[in-house]
């Protein structure tokens, strides 16, 4: 995944930045569990890097919320609850439907070009290139608000998609989509978008949501009742 918070593409990365978008990526796809502590030594071994520059990523992935600080004992990843999930997928259908109706209002050709476009690669991705796949995902619904002249709403969208896609992630193979087409559910929304229907391509794109977090919100209930 390569939409980054606090990174500026245009410099080239230090190692604060390099380590920031490592642990990231562990703990989004689930290779650094919930819960887990964070201990300085431990990734220093796996990123091949000094303590100070993982502190400082750290720092920055608690404002991420991915990170918990402890009190004098280090960090933590973030734990997950069926309570966080469900937060989660209330905040951000409420701010990107605001996102999307604004894009909307002021999209023009070259929004409608990059958000085709996107969409193109994400659908030719195969699905079994999971992280490349989830990648596109997201560079496709970022586009979808893209047009909206909100950038701290915008920071706030992007930062919510990541907290959901990590619950994604941890469902793993459980989330099955058998009984849905992804695909026509994204080509719609698309159209709609295009169209510049922000009734009808907001409905979609929360149908489209509250059908995958209807899923997650019971798997990971069962799972924390077991």
């Amino acid at each position: 995944m390569n939409i980054q918070t606090h990174i500026d593409p245009a410099q080239e990365p230090s190692a604060t930045q390099r380590a920031y978008l490592s642990i990231r990526r562990m703990i989004l796809v689930g290779e650094l569990p919930p819960g887990q502590k964070l201990k300085i030594e431990n990734l220093r071994k796996i990123l091949d890097m000094g303590g100070s520059p993982i502190r400082e990523a750290l720092t920055l992935l608690v404002s991420d919320l991915l990170v918990e600080r402890l009190d004098q004992r280090g960090f933590r990843t973030a734990e997950i609850s069926p309570h966080n999930f469900s937060e989660i997928l209330k905040l951000r259908c409420q701010l990107e439907e605001m996102a999307l109706r604004e894009s909307l209002a002021v999209a023009d050709q070259a929004w409608e070009d990059r958000l085709v476009i996107s969409h193109h690669r994400m659908m030719r991705e195969p699905r079994g290139n999971v992280e490349r796949f989830e990648e596109l995902h997201k560079a496709f619904h970022m586009n979808l608000i893209s047009a909206c002249n909100s950038p701290v709403l915008l920071k706030f969208c992007n930062q919510l998609y990541d907290l959901n896609i990590r619950y994604r992630y941890l469902a793993g193979k459980a989330l099955n989509y058998s009984k849905r087409d992804i695909g026509k559910e994204h080509q719609d929304i698309m159209n709609a978008a295009v169209d510049r229907d922000a009734d009808h391509a907001c409905a979609l794109l929360l149908d489209h949501y509250k059908r995958t977090g209807a899923f997650l919100e019971r798997h990971f209930t069962l799972e924390a009742a077991e």
